[in-house]
Formats: C-alpha cells, structure tokens, sequence
C-alpha cells in the first residue's frame, strides 16, 4: 500500500524515541539481573558434570510435538483442536517462555526435584466452581508440600515478578513424577552416588590447587619446651616470609634441617569409581557417550528413545490428559498426544527410497513427502492423492479402462484374422474349383473327339 510522505511521517515510530518520558517514573516492577522465573538446580547438580546429562534428555523431549487432538471411535488421529491448551503446548506456555521451552523446563526441574508440578495460571473459569475451562497460560511449580488432597507449590508470580507458594488441589494441577526415580533421584540411587562422588573429587581438586606447599621441616633440636617451641614457630614463620616474600619463592635452610613435602598426588580409588558408576549410569538410562557427542547410529538412537524419552514424555503427557480433560471431553474422544517424526535420524541418501516405498504404497501423499523435505507443497492437485503414480495412464484412464480398451481391442484384432482367413480360404475354393472345371470340359471334349 501506497502511503504519503506526510503519512509515513506522521505514523513513524522509533523504539527509542517514540518511549513515554515518564516510563521509568512508573512502577513496573521488580527488576532482577537474571530470569527469576526459571528454576535453578539444587542439591549440588549445577556443579556436577549430570547436568550435561539432564540438558540432553531435556532437549530430546522437547522436541516431540505435543497436541490436543481429536480421535475417532477407533483412537485414530484426526485432527488438531484449536484451544487454548493447544496453543500452550506449541506456541505460548506463559509470558516467559514459549512451548518447548516450557516442556524443557519440566523436564530439568523434574530430573533436579523428582517430582514437579504443571500449574493452570491463567483460566477463563474458576476451576474450584466448573471442571470445563480453557487454560490459557501454565508454569512449572516446585512441590514443598503435600496434604491428602492439595500440595503447597512455588510458582512464578508474572505479575509481582517473584516467586510464591500457594496451595492448589491436586485435581487442578498435572503433578508429574519422574519414571526414571529409582534410578536418578533415591537417596542411594546410582546418580545420586555419582554426584556425591563426584563432589568429592572437587573437593580433592580445589584442596590440591590451592597454593598450599603442605612442608614438614625437622628442626636440629627437640621440640618440648616453650622455648624450644617458640623458636620452631619463628624458624616456620621465617621461611613462610621468605617464600612469600621472594621474587621466584626461593627461600634458604640450615644444612642441619630436613623439609618433606607433602602435596604429592593421592592415591586412591575415586576416579575409578566415577568411571565405574558413570558407564553403569548410562546404562540404566539407555544412555552412550556417542548420543551425548551426536555420533550414535540409528538403532542407538532408537533404543534411547524407546528406553529413556518415551517413559518421560508418556509421563508428562498421561498426567495433562487425566487432568486437564474433563470426562465428557475424554468421551468424545479428545485427547493430548505426542508425536515424532520419524525423518530427523534418516540420512540424505536413503530419503529418496523412503519417500518411494511411501508413495507407491499409498501410506503418503507426495506433498506430504515435500513438506518432510522442506520444499513447499505442489498446487497439483494428484500430488494430495493417495494413488500410485507409476500405475497411472497418459490419458487419465484408470487401470480398468485400460484392461476393458485391451480388451476390445484384441477382439476387434481377432475379428480381422478370421475375416482375413475366411477370404484366402474363399479364393483357395474359387481357384480349386476352376481347375476342377477345367480338367472337366477337357475330358468331355476328348469324349466327343472318339
């Protein structure tokens, strides 16, 4: 659209020039140097190598797609529901974070606390008075009580700018517990083990490198008087003032005292029980190093995936549908699914053959298959139908007219021989019957000649 120079000049606007003076004079809120919404690890994880581990399983299950979709009698899916709770999962969970990064969040605080909540913040019904309501913004809450029929949780506060507690029922709220429990969060379970081991190995590390030179000196004389002891304590803070003083740390003994240093490297087991609980850790978690670096193969893959992600992602899935859906929205066969796509862990060279196996078949519609690949979809209108194209006609003919004009054709084919057969056999009989008259005038004119 066209617009006027004065037009343009009188609607233009700038984000730093167009701002109200007065903006910073209003009360809009807390401020903080870092996001207060997001919840941070506890109970030494943020200082543990584990973290790689959560951060990995975190971002896998945020890449599945979760939906609020309609079923037909058969639990088959049909379509995608448009509401508020839809728009949750793949758009806009809250005001801070979109819907991935919401179910990426859920999962890191569940992998931290065990058990996490899934909290309604913004509905247009009181869920205390009705069960049907549209949930129009949700957030992670973190469980610091529980009671027989509600849990007191912190959540985010958006419009405060802090967290608070506040006690919900537990029919409102998707409390979703980690599957992977027994294996991540008891109290002598094998990460647990690893983390405090590995707290230990830090502690073993920032004691080492701490600039200490850990010395024994043997003075000349024995040491049991207060005397004696006095004139120990001045020779070791001699030498102490020596090192720290000197340029190099060199400092100067009599040839009658002996020093021993003690900061060698200890020997122990510590780092060979880490090595031994990690790979055993990866283990029960369905986890190889080569997933972590990106180098796995297509059935390591799907073996995490089948062992690891999917208890995961049916955990958090099964709880919002039980809660989040009313009983007459289950009877008429609403639900909350999630799906993946199979085409992210197929290589380019094998593509061309699946989308060829899919196609001939009829399991796939060639724009179906072009979305997979990122091209825009065909205006063809054969390229939405499910048929086989290598089956198809010049003409537009099915497969039947095809047969039937065969059909005709060799008919019409057959009739020809025979008519073609027919007429040679007729001139056979015309050409066997003249010589048969001949040869019978010529015996009647021999009669005649006797």
């Amino acid at each position: 659209m066209d617009l006027s120079l004065s037009s343009r000049f009188k609607n233009a606007w700038n984000a730093f020039r167009n701002r109200a003076p007065t903006m910073m004079s209003q009360n809009i809120g807390s401020g903080y140097s870092y996001r207060p919404d997001r919840f941070r690890l506890t109970r030494g994880n943020e200082r543990s190598i584990v973290t790689s581990v959560y951060n990995r399983i975190a971002l896998d299950v945020a890449a599945i797609n979760i939906q609020h979709v309609q079923l037909d009698d058969e639990g088959r899916f049909l379509n995608v529901i448009k509401s508020g709770l839809n728009e949750c999962l793949s758009l806009e969970a809250n005001l801070d974070q979109t819907g991935r990064a919401f179910i990426q969040d859920v999962v890191m605080s569940m992998m931290d606390e065990g058990c996490v909540a899934i909290i309604p913040v913004d509905t247009d019904d009181d869920p205390d008075d009705t069960k049907g309501y549209q949930i129009l913004s949700m957030r992670v809450g973190r469980i610091r009580d529980w009671y027989p029929r509600h849990v007191r949780v912190e959540v985010y506060n958006e419009n405060t700018g802090r967290k608070q507690e506040i006690v919900v029922p537990k029919d409102t709220v998707a409390i979703v517990e980690n599957p992977l429990y027994a294996v991540i969060n008891e109290p002598n379970s094998t990460m647990q083990r690893l983390i405090r081991k590995l707290n230990l190995l830090d502690a073993v590390d920032e004691q080492s490198s701490s600039g200490k030179l850990d010395l024994i000196i043997q003075l000349p004389y024995v040491i049991k008087s207060e005397a004696r002891r006095q004139q120990a304590e001045k020779r070791r803070k001699d030498i102490e003032q020596q090192l720290s003083g000197s340029k190099y740390g060199i400092a100067y003994t009599d040839g009658t005292e002996r020093i021993t240093q003690l900061n060698r490297s200890l020997e122990n087991n510590l780092m060979k029980q880490i090595e031994y609980l990690t790979s055993m850790l990866y283990s029960q978690l369905g986890i190889t190093q080569s997933i972590l670096d990106g180098t796995a193969d297509e059935k390591t893959m799907l073996n995490y995936y089948n062992r690891t992600i999917e208890p995961i992602i049916s955990a958090i899935v099964d709880e919002m549908k039980r809660k989040f859906l009313t009983k007459t929205a289950r009877a008429q066969n609403k639900s909350i699914m999630f799906f993946r796509d199979p085409f992210k862990l197929v290589p380019v060279a094998d593509l061309a053959e699946i989308s060829d196996k899919f196609t001939r078949n009829e399991i796939a519609t060639s724009n179906e298959i072009r979305q997979v690949i990122g091209w825009k979809p065909s205006a063809d209108p054969k390229a939405d139908e499910l048929r086989n194209s290598n089956l198809s006609e010049p003409g537009g003919s099915s497969v039947t007219d095809a047969t039937t004009s065969g059909e005709e054709t060799e008919s019409s084919d057959t009739s020809d021989y025979d008519a073609l057969v027919n007429e040679v056999l007729d001139s056979i009989s015309a050409q066997i019957d003249d010589i048969i008259g001949n040869y019978t005038s010529g015996d009647d004119k021999e009669g005649d000649d006797s």
